[in-house]
């Protein structure tokens, strides 16, 4: 398979599965890249992704969603309209590592790919929408930033260290789901606390999407 060694291919589909979710278009404009220049040696079904066409494209929206996906409510909508974009494409660039040839490992790429994709996004656009619900638009561009250096750092460590990037992984799916859990537990609240004002019940307030605790008596609320 190509010069890359088993580790790499399987470290590089769960990469590319997991960073579509996050940042598909960045994704494929530097996977695109990394062929063009000869960075790194890429599998046939990836080599497409080189095509100056591909790399146009690709870089063309990867400015767009640069700045989407920094403008609080606009980002938002992005995430909404890239669900049914993002988790395919994770799933089909995951299978691409292997190929055709290589058949039923293709598939099994696609589904942890596409699960990888799925999770991550899940994680991006709940999160990001519950930090929309605070004025302030700082937090909403520092978690964009994050997400911009998170996809490139992933891919690299796939290629160059891909036993750390399964760490790397395993640390991220773990914040991911504690991310969603406590998003959901947040839209919850704040569907509840809609519900009340509207059926004329006291508003206890929403309970904040991430709370850390200063000391044992008080609480500190972000979000």
């Amino acid at each position: 398979m190509d010069s890359l060694t088993l580790p790499q291919l399987l470290a590089l589909a769960a990469a590319l599965g997991w960073a579509s979710g996050v940042r598909l278009y960045l994704v494929v404009f530097l996977i695109g890249l990394t062929g063009y220049f000869g960075w790194a040696p890429l599998p046939g079904g990836l080599q497409m992704l080189a095509h100056p066409a591909v790399l146009t494209a690709s870089g063309f929206m990867v400015f767009v969603e640069f700045f989407a996906d920094k403008i609080p409510g606009l980002d938002s909508l992005w995430d909404m309209v890239q669900t049914v974009i993002r988790i395919p494409a994770g799933a089909a660039l995951a299978a691409s590592v292997f190929g055709a040839d290589h058949a039923t490992m293709a598939v099994a790429a696609a589904l942890i790919g596409g699960g990888l994709a799925a999770t991550a996004h899940t994680a991006k656009a709940t999160t990001r929408a519950a930090i929309n619900t605070s004025p302030e638009p700082f937090s909403n561009v520092g978690a964009s930033l994050v997400e911009d250096g998170m996809a490139p750092a992933g891919l690299w460590l796939a290629f160059a260290h891909p036993l750390v990037f399964v760490v790397f992984l395993i640390v991220v799916l773990a914040l991911s789901v504690w991310l969603i859990h406590k998003s959901w537990r947040f839209f919850k609240s704040l569907f509840g606390r809609v519900i009340r004002i509207f059926s004329g019940k006291p508003d206890l307030g929403a309970t904040p999407a991430f709370r850390f605790k200063k000391n044992d008596s008080e609480d500190v609320s972000n979000v």
